[in-house]
């Protein structure tokens, strides 16, 4: 029974990779070597809606979108029995992001690539810490219950916006 779930496993993440498209984000007027962001085909939509989401709230991503040079799905991220790093940031040798990953185990279900994409998103654009442990909010360090974020998605993502450190700042309310 282990062996065909695992192997039930092994075949949907190498046929979900295999269909995984790579696709590019077009940045306007970049003044760097790369006119293009690499960015994997599934995140895309992701990233395409926290955007409109960002224009809504009237947070400038442009500056940081254009210092990122890819953001990808994985399969170096650690996962352990007891859990893994779904998400992270990567910093070059000066410490500034050039990356965002995310791990193939965020493809065994949309909801949570969902919830992961906006976390790290939220870490990146938002400037957000993790606000909690395990608090069923998208910026928790560790969410048992991806789904039950999902649920209520519309009010989750609006807390995330104005409660974000970007947001308060935008409004004067930045807390110290």
């Amino acid at each position: 029974m282990k062996r065909t779930y695992l192997l039930l496993l092994f075949t949907l993440f190498i046929t979900i990779s295999a269909t995984a498209q790579q696709a590019t984000y077009e940045i306007p007027n970049r003044s760097i070597n790369s006119n293009t962001l690499k960015t994997d085909g599934l995140i895309q939509p992701h990233l395409d809606e926290f955007l409109k989401l960002c224009k809504k709230y009237d947070i400038d991503y442009t500056e940081k979108l254009f210092k990122l040079k890819e953001i990808a799905i994985v399969d170096s991220l650690e996962v352990t029995p007891k859990g893994g790093t779904l998400g992270m940031l990567v910093r070059d040798d000066q410490h500034q992001v050039e990356k965002i990953i995310f791990s193939w185990m965020t493809l065994l279900d949309s909801e949570i690539l969902k919830v992961v994409a906006y976390h790290e998103f939220g870490h990146y654009f938002l400037g957000y810490k993790h606000v909690c442990d395990d608090c069923n909010k998208i910026m928790a360090k560790v969410n048992s219950s991806y789904f039950d974020i999902a649920k209520d998605w519309d009010y989750h993502v609006e807390n995330l916006f104005i409660n974000s450190p970007e947001y308060l700042k935008k409004q004067g309310l930045a807390q110290n």
